[in-house]
């Protein structure tokens, strides 16, 4: 069970940012294990069988990112990543975008939410035209998202709408390119205890009609060319 990350958790965080080598991360390895990673996996863990106990038949599973970067995507920097993540997100197909509910933790804070790494342009593509169908669902889930302060919308757009949108409400699902509906917060006191597991199980509760509306977006017939505007 988990019980809370540690002054440890921070300052290996710290440690591994400023002290991106081999050698470094070999003579702190077992801090690394202790209390980053097994505080992470066990977080992702509870969160997992509480989010499965709300979708018993979604066929969802729990992923922990690992520390090592990909050799091939250095691009100059160290081998190693300086924060975690988990994610709760049916497994992925090939040639199909999956969302996920999250959990990140890094040396300057934390963050949660619901969404995409990066969609595909068809992905986005198929959210509009499901939209265009029946905007009124997705009206509803904008305004529900709208009336409260715990997450944002978050959107990387293009220059220009791919096309109109039936109202003003759902204009800027019509702009992004992909999206994800997070709330990013600095170190909190509820990070070394049991606060975070119950602000994470109510902040899913909250995310999780929208998860169930994406994560069938995959199986909507690619739309016509005429629809991309």
């Amino acid at each position: 069970m988990f019980t809370g990350f540690t002054d440890e958790t921070v300052e290996f965080m710290w440690g591994i940012r400023f002290n991106n080598e081999r050698s470094w991360f070999e003579a702190n390895k077992e801090c690394y294990r202790t209390q980053f990673y097994q505080p992470m996996r066990e977080l992702g863990a509870e969160l997992y069988e509480y989010v499965r106990s709300k979708r018993p038949d979604s066929g969802l599973i729990c992923k922990v990112s690992r520390i090592y970067r990909d050799a091939r995507r250095l691009h100059g920097r160290g081998p190693y990543k300086d924060n975690l993540w988990f994610t709760i997100e049916q497994p992925a197909e090939p040639g199909a975008d999956r969302p996920a509910l999250w959990f990140e933790l890094t040396p300057d804070g934390w963050s949660y939410g619901m969404g995409y790494w990066v969609s595909r342009p068809v992905t986005m593509a198929k959210l509009r035209a499901r939209i265009d169908r029946d905007p009124e669902p997705m009206e509803r889930l904008t305004r529900r998202l709208n009336g409260q302060t715990e997450f944002v919308l978050n959107t990387a757009d293009y220059k220009k709408p791919r096309a109109p949108a039936p109202s003003a409400i759902l204009e800027p699902w019509y702009r992004a390119k992909y999206f994800s509906i997070g709330h990013e917060e600095k170190l909190t006191e509820e990070l070394f205890g049991r606060g975070i597991v119950e602000r994470l199980k109510t902040g899913y509760d909250f995310l999780l009609p929208y998860y169930d509306y994406f994560a069938t977006l995959n199986g909507d017939p690619e739309p016509a060319a005429k629809n991309e505007g």
